[in-house]
């Protein structure tokens, strides 16, 4: 295997801490650039055309070996070893991925290492009062969501955000005081005329948060979308129901089609204004992963008093972090903190902590701008092979998954799952239960091997026919 010389290894490197060289030639590794085999030029070339200590390139060499992708030998230098590029041979097999909960992967999710040990040295740990969020933290989110004046409130997920959203909307629309009254009395919640208020949610919707609403006493309503987003006589059908929030995805994370266009934004714009008091919830569940790490598109900049977005981190670094964020007007912001159930009112600020040095963390950008170029690769090439297995499919330019279309969804759906694979059904997806002809599969975890996704196309075009016995599985 060819040598690789180190002023062509400099110039890919332009963080020079020993973490931020370390995590620049694991992605080499990682895409293929640096093969198996490859042997690395010398600790003393490197620093010399990189500008930096010996024992700077010798702490990243160092690293690169304590994760198990170079190995140094006396006389032989030291060699990218095998198996890590995206066509690696230790596949575990269909039933090891997470093809439903759109779960990151693993070797994807930046270290947590550094950002706990400095966070459990911050100034006011152990101080017996609680922040809601932390100066650090809201100075980072601040740079992230420069156009509006915003209030923050930390939460442990995005599940929670998007409840305490809901809560809120609710207590606008009835009045903080009726909807206090309904939750100590231990019923559902009610409107000023006694009905179940009505939640517009985007379609498809998470399977998770309809069981929210519902569990909640709510009423939810499907509001279709097409590629630039939720359809205009859609919105406004589910505005004449009396809907209270309007819950949108404009990131189109798990979307089979769209992601929020200016254009469409514009066009919703006069039905949501006639609307008076309508919330407006913005689901970001990808937060820094979103597509080229572009800011999520947003309808706040029109209605910078009426709109939350909840912004969740789990995914970009891992669901141990616990951390989620809430965005939005003063009001609504302190609507959600008097909501939080339980007593556990704050957030840790040892985890507020932690997540502020992740977004601050130059070699945690690089990490998260190579984890959006992985997940990128897996929709597309997924798309791709499962089209020339001649099945028609499709997914969101941002989304992590990827929808199928079938004709008989449940037994599509069950003859995977007899084989171990786990997917879900459109019919899930929807506010009112019916048979769709999709199925939905996450692909944030899915090998970047176009042999492998042959074979699992051939799975789920075998299911789809009904003659699963015949396809490939491996």
């Amino acid at each position: 295997m060819a040598d690789v010389d180190a002023a062509s290894l400099a110039r890919s490197l332009t963080e020079h801490s020993p973490a931020g060289i370390a995590e620049q030639v694991r992605e080499l590794i990682v895409d293929g650039t640096l093969e198996a085999g490859t042997r690395l030029p010398t600790v003393r070339d490197v620093a010399t055309e990189v500008g930096v200590s010996v024992g700077t390139i010798a702490q990243a060499w160092a690293l690169l070996r304590e994760g198990g992708l170079v190995e140094t030998r006396r006389r032989g230098g030291t060699r990218v070893i095998e198996g890590h590029g995206p066509t690696a041979e230790n596949f575990p097999g269909w039933h090891a991925v997470d093809l439903l909960r759109h779960s990151p992967d693993p070797q994807l999710v930046p270290s947590l290492e550094d950002a706990l040990t400095q966070a459990v040295h911050q100034p006011g740990i152990h101080a017996w009062s609680r922040e809601h969020i932390v100066d650090q933290l809201a100075e980072q989110l601040a740079e992230r969501l420069p156009d509006q004046p915003r209030s923050y409130a930390a939460v442990s997920s995005g599940t929670e955000a998007l409840w305490l959203a809901t809560r809120a909307a609710v207590d606008v629309a009835a009045g903080a005081a009726s909807a206090e009254h309904a939750a100590e009395a231990g019923v559902g919640l009610r409107t000023a005329a006694g009905a179940e208020p009505v939640v517009a949610v985007e379609e498809p919707a998470s399977p998770g948060y309809l069981g929210v609403l519902r569990g909640m006493g709510l009423a939810p309503v499907g509001v279709a979308v097409d590629e630039q987003g939720p359809r205009p006589e859609a919105l406004s059908a589910a505005l004449e129901q009396g809907a209270v929030a309007v819950v949108l995805s404009p990131s189109g994370a798990f979307s089979d089609r769209h992601r929020l266009t200016a254009e469409r934004a514009m066009a919703l714009e006069p039905l949501l204004a006639a609307a008076g008091e309508v919330t407006i919830i913005e689901d970001d569940p990808l937060g820094p992963l979103a597509e080229d790490g572009e800011a999520v598109p947003s309808l706040e900049a029109l209605f910078p008093h009426r709109t939350l977005r909840a912004i969740g981190f789990e995914r970009a670094f891992g669901m141990d972090l616990r951390s989620s964020v809430l965005a939005g007007d003063a009001e609504l912001i302190h609507r959600c903190i008097a909501r939080r159930s339980g007593g556990v009112a704050s957030t840790s600020r040892i985890l507020q902590h932690a997540l502020a040095h992740q977004l601050r963390d130059p070699v945690v950008a690089h990490r998260l701008a190579s984890a959006r170029k992985h997940y990128a690769a897996r929709r597309e090439l997924t798309v791709e092979r499962f089209a020339a297995a001649g099945l028609t499919a499709r997914s969101g330019p941002g989304s992590w998954a990827v929808w199928v279309e079938v004709d008989d969804e449940q037994s599509a759906a069950l003859a995977l799952g007899a084989r171990g694979i786990v997917v879900d059904v459109g019919s899930s997806c929807v506010v009112a239960p019916r048979p769709t002809g999709l199925l939905r599969l996450s692909t944030a975890q899915l090998p970047e091997d176009p042999a492998r996704l042959d074979e699992l196309a051939a799975t789920v075009a075998g299911a789809a026919a009904g003659s699963l016995e015949d396809a490939t599985f491996v």
